[in-house]
């Protein structure tokens, strides 16, 4: 969702029994006064289970949301000793985040809802401790 002015909004669970697991991620578009706009993807399991799946980026390319800024944000699904792994361009900067489970990320461990900043780092290599959801943020 792109907001702008007279744009309100809100999440909750609809289920009255069932917990739901909710991040919320805000990324500050490139230019400022764009037009509100809102996208919104099913991804099914399958296409990020052991493997990285594109859902943001710039230009909305594989089935992607845009979003408007430059990073591509992707998901994947590991299973324990799993392991994906991801070039960086050598400007580009990465966000990785755990958001279920545990995770090992170039030999860092990190656990649900813990991340990590990678800077200067050629590869990312990310492995799974136990079943986890990994957020891989990579910025321009």
């Amino acid at each position: 969702m792109s907001a702008g002015t007279g744009i309100t909004h809100s999440e909750f669970n609809h289920s009255q029994d069932d917990p739901v697991h909710f991040l919320q991620i805000w990324i500050i578009p490139s230019t400022p006064g764009l037009p509100p706009s809102y996208e919104q993807r099913a991804i099914p399991e399958d296409e990020k289970r052991g493997r990285l799946r594109l859902l943001a980026a710039p230009d909305g390319r594989d089935g992607a949301v845009t979003v408007h800024q430059a990073v591509d944000v992707s998901a994947v699904l590991l299973e324990p000793g799993q392991r994906v792994a991801q070039r960086l361009l050598p400007a580009h900067h990465a966000w990785i985040h755990v958001a279920r489970g545990a995770a090992t990320v170039n030999g860092h461990v990190l656990t649900a809802g813990g991340g990590a900043a990678a800077s200067a780092e050629p590869l990312l290599e990310i492995s799974g401790q136990s079943q986890a959801e990994v957020l891989l943020f990579d910025l321009a």
